[in-house]
């Protein structure tokens, strides 16, 4: 019996991020299920919508006009907030898609999440970790898919802002600043520990799964298009292959463990 796909709702914060990488996200929650409302709040009537208009025809995309009421402020955000628990207690998709920079949204991931729908966020590295912690998985659009020139833009078009700046793709973590985030370090390692067998090796699959349970984390924020490549680069585990699977070992487990069986020879 085929196993049926989540639902989910999309919901894009126009005013303050990029439409450059509009076609990676829709890929990206595509893994996750089928996106059955797909809608952009922002104001059209600035000079940067132009990019953002191309886009939501091209993916056929809602666009929800708001003006800006108060010189220096948009109603946007207010507008998604209300749409987005309008959806959940009506439509009650499966799943939200949250495109934004704004930390204003982490009430409303947290609420989402209470009442039993996943939330997948994405912004851009400037995003406020609030948010990006709120969400089930958050993505830094930066490093979606590939890296690709804007378009040239009409002279004329007065760039506000930079509503079709593809971001550029954030380089890997090097190996000491990965081990300096202690956060990250205490995730990985708990990981492989909860998920580790009598001789310390642990799957990879079960070691991601655990962290997927416990908190919003993804491998590619921090430049490394997969989790053991991750893993690798911190040099704190390590790392054997057999066939098709992967499996992890905290290096202190080795260390601990060759000196309780060095011990255990010498008492022989």
């Amino acid at each position: 019996m085929r196993e049926e796909q989540k639902r989910i709702a999309l919901l894009i914060d126009a005013d303050n991020m990029p439409a450059g990488k509009v076609d990676d996200i829709l890929a990206e929650l595509s893994r996750h299920g089928v996106i059955n409302i797909g809608r952009a709040y922002g104001n059209g009537k600035k000079a940067n919508p132009p990019a953002w208009e191309e886009r939501l025809h091209e993916f056929a995309i809602r666009p929800m006009q708001q003006f800006d009421l108060t010189k220096g402020k948009n109603a946007s955000d207010m507008a998604l907030v209300i749409d987005a628990l309008d959806l959940l207690y009506t439509d009650r998709p499966d799943a939200f898609g949250l495109v934004s920079s704004d930390a204003d949204f982490t009430p409303l991931a947290m609420h989402l999440k209470a009442k039993g729908a996943a939330v997948y966020g994405f912004g851009l590295q400037q995003t406020p970790q609030p948010f990006q912690r709120a969400c089930t998985q958050f993505l830094l659009v930066e490093n979606l898919g590939e890296s690709l020139p804007p378009a040239p833009e009409p002279a004329t078009l007065v760039k506000e802002v930079q509503s079709t700046d593809v971001p550029a793709p954030a380089a890997p973590w090097p190996t000491n600043k990965l081990r300096q985030d202690t956060r990250l370090v205490k995730l990985l390692r708990g990981a492989v520990e909860s998920s580790a067998a009598d001789d310390g090796w642990a799957q990879l699959g079960m070691v991601g799964k655990h962290i997927s349970n416990q908190a919003s984390f993804d491998s590619r924020n921090f430049g490394y298009p997969k989790l053991v490549a991750l893993i690798e680069a911190t040099q704190l585990f390590e790392v054997k292959r057999h066939q098709l699977a992967v499996f992890v070992r905290d290096k202190r487990w080795s260390k601990l463990n060759g000196v309780v069986a060095s011990s255990y020879r010498a008492a022989s």
